[in-house]
């Protein structure tokens, strides 16, 4: 029985878990260094930052609280529809707290502006975007990201959370992807304005 994913073609490895791991660490010290003395809300944006975001959050030193959000804006399509739902609100008050955003990648950026404007409105001390993959040349809106895990070319990855077709999250490396043509499954974070 086949689970699906032999339509696709995983090419060679782009980060490996070392790298990813590595990265997370570094960008954990400089938050715990930019926020000494505070207390901290990262947001979780599922599925795909789970991975991105439990790895950050151990370097970081200062009292961290987590919450998770879910939005939407592809549906089962490979390309944002550019209409954002969201699925899951946060269960607590970011009012008066300084939020991070964890997000798996940045592509557009439609869908995590309006994120950040739909926070903006609960009145945070502060809110900062933290992403473990930049898609920069797909950039339709001006967006500020605070901290980078790595910069990434325009194609398809998935793993370390990133899927096609809700498959390919458990690797723990991130990999490009062949999607076949006339194969119109797909999942946010791949070709991504999953945020």
């Amino acid at each position: 029985m086949s689970d699906g994913s032999s339509k696709y073609l995983l090419e060679d490895v782009i980060f490996t878990q070392e790298q990813i791991e590595t990265r997370a660490a570094e960008i954990g010290r400089q938050i715990s260094l930019d926020y000494a003395g505070e207390e901290i809300l990262v947001i979780g944006i599922l599925r795909g930052a789970v991975m991105w975001m439990t790895q950050l959050i151990k370097s970081i030193t200062v009292d961290t609280e987590i919450d998770f959000m879910a939005v939407s804006s592809y549906g089962n399509a490979t390309k944002s529809s550019g209409i954002v739902k969201i699925n899951k609100d946060l269960e607590s008050s970011i009012t008066g707290k300084h939020v991070i955003i964890a997000e798996d990648i940045v592509d557009s950026g439609v869908t995590l502006n309006y994120l950040k404007e739909y926070l903006e409105h609960m009145e945070p001390a502060s809110i900062k975007i933290c992403t473990l993959l930049d898609k920069p040349s797909g950039r339709k809106t001006d967006l500020e990201i605070d901290y980078i895990g790595f910069t990434v070319a325009d194609v398809f990855i998935v793993g370390y959370g990133l899927d096609v077709g809700q498959k390919f999250r458990n690797l723990p490396y991130i990999t490009s992807v062949v999607i076949p043509k006339g194969c119109a499954e797909g999942g946010a974070a791949g070709t991504a304005d999953a945020i």
